[in-house]
């Protein structure tokens, strides 16, 4: 059974779809194609699996594909220029709707292309990874990497849609699965402690790809996501808890070279310190630590930073973020599972302790 939810912002509001088969169904995609140009954006693992279903649906339009190399470590503006070869080569109006098909570096850097080429084109998600299909896909932030930081050029812009195909999940290696469950694990800590302890009964079966609890991990963290995002489109007060473990990830991502430590394993390693870093501050009791701890463990997901990066390197490369202000790094924390706060309210020596455990 389709789930349909709605990100509430006015003139750009539009759908995420959620379901299994959704890439048999041409007509949820082509109901938001309003030209008839398309660029479909994917990458060499998942350009094999699922661009001839979405090309196929696609009959009567003018149809070009580009396939990007695949990897966090390829999310930048050199890869980036791929896809405006592409536009302009195929001579491509500002009518052509832009399609991303892959994960969340696809979505973001398709995102991004679409809010630049000529001012602004339509594009349209279709996330195949959990991670895409739980949090990037949703919310309209677009971006490459630099090597000084990590999503530091880009854009808010939104999708005309998003269609999430659980049946893609089954394609989706064991890491990565994982991967993605750091995010859907990090909606119950900031504002949904119901699903937090959802998540502690069914991360066996979410582990073992039950469809139907995917479906409603899905569900619940895109719904989750989409009434913050409605609150605040461009992150200017309650979005940033969105970013719970980011600050710490990012430097992660960053500082251990990009790809090298997943997305979602660098935010469960944040998430962690934000926990500990609460706790040292009274905030956040030590048993639920422990509670966080043991649901990232059942995820099979890191806890403990890498030891390859020295204290001195992860607060400068922390201090490359985009929620410093004013010389202070504002950090997503815990008063208890289920209610993030920002905060930039915390003792410097416990953190600088924290960032070298």
């Amino acid at each position: 059974m389709m789930k349909t939810l709605q990100v509430e912002l006015a003139q750009r509001s539009y759908p995420i779809y959620i379901g299994a088969d959704l890439l048999l169904q041409p007509e949820l995609l082509t109901k938001h194609i309003h030209g008839k140009e398309v660029l479909v954006v994917t990458n060499e693992t998942v350009a094999p699996l699922y661009l001839q279903k979405v090309l196929d649906g696609l009959s009567g339009y003018r149809c070009e594909s580009v396939v990007l190399p695949d990897g966090e470590e390829f999310k930048n503006l050199t890869v980036l220029n791929q896809i405006f070869d592409k536009t302009l080569a195929s001579q491509f109006s500002r009518h052509v709707t832009l399609i991303a098909l892959g994960g969340g570096v696809i979505g973001d850097m398709t995102g991004f292309a679409a809010a630049c080429y000529q001012r602004g084109v339509p594009f349209i998600q279709i996330p195949t990874t959990l991670l895409s299909q739980v949090d990037s896909s949703v919310g309209g932030k677009t971006a490459v990497n630099h090597a000084l930081g990590k999503n530091m050029i880009g854009a808010f812009y939104q999708p005309k849609c998003v269609i999430a195909d659980t049946t893609t999940l089954n394609t989706l290696d064991d890491r990565q699965l994982s991967s993605g469950l750091a995010e859907v694990i990090k909606y119950g800590l900031i504002n949904d402690a119901e699903f937090f302890v959802w998540l502690e009964q069914n991360m066996p079966a979410l582990r073992n790809r039950d469809q139907t609890i995917l479906a409603e991990a899905i569900e619940r963290s895109c719904k989750d996501k989409a009434d913050i995002v409605a609150q605040d489109e461009l992150e200017q007060g309650v979005r940033a808890l969105l970013n719970l473990g980011h600050t710490f990830g990012h430097a992660i991502e960053t500082g251990m070279g990009y790809g090298v430590v997943l997305h979602g394993e660098a935010i469960a390693i944040g998430m962690v310190m934000a926990a500990e870093l609460s706790h040292s501050m009274n905030w956040l009791s030590a048993d639920d630590v422990e509670r966080i701890k043991n649901l990232l463990r059942a995820a099979d997901l890191p806890i403990s930073p890498p030891k390859e990066l020295s204290s001195e390197q992860f607060m400068k490369l922390m201090s490359v973020d985009k929620k410093v202000q004013d010389g202070r790094i504002r950090l997503i924390l815990l008063k208890a599972i289920g209610q993030a706060v920002i905060s930039d309210d915390y003792c410097s020596t416990k953190l600088a302790e924290i960032v070298t455990q």
